[in-house]
């Protein structure tokens, strides 16, 4: 009765050459190589990311922090004009309060916008300090 494994060594005698089998162990010798220096590059720079996303994420809430207030000032504002503005007694009276108004809205907002504009800057600056600290790891040249 003849052998009915196809791939037996009687049926087909492969052996594999040993120059693939180099080149195949040499393959996976780099591949471990590459994986270790990800792991721990991963590793070694898992605090920078964790530092800059740390200090995101605090810029993020004191932002969204002095947008709130800003918007509670301005419908403060608007609720007083509204009241002020019922009181009127003449067109002038009313021209004059809007005119009023539009002035003080309008130099709040470029106040707030000066405001959010340095608050921004000031979170850039403090997340790119992790960076900076770790430039030396992060950008080493390969070996």
């Amino acid at each position: 009765m003849a052998n009915s494994d196809p791939f037996s060594a009687s049926v087909i005698p492969f052996e594999v050459p040993e120059q693939m089998r180099a080149f195949a162990e040499k393959g996976v010798s780099q591949a471990r190589d590459n994986y270790a220096k990800f792991k721990d590059a991963a590793e070694t720079h898992n605090g920078t990311i964790e530092a800059v996303f740390s200090v995101f994420s605090t810029g993020a809430k004191e932002y969204s922090t002095k947008v709130m207030e800003m918007m509670k000032e301005a419908a403060s504002a608007n609720l007083d004009f509204a009241q002020a503005l019922v009181g009127v007694k003449s067109p002038s009276e009313a021209m004059e309060l809007w005119t009023t108004h539009a002035r003080k809205s309008f130099e709040s907002l470029t106040a707030h916008t000066k405001e959010l504009a340095e608050l921004t800057q000031k979170v850039a600056t403090e997340s790119a300090e992790p960076i900076k600290a770790n430039a030396s790891k992060l950008f080493k040249p390969a070996a």
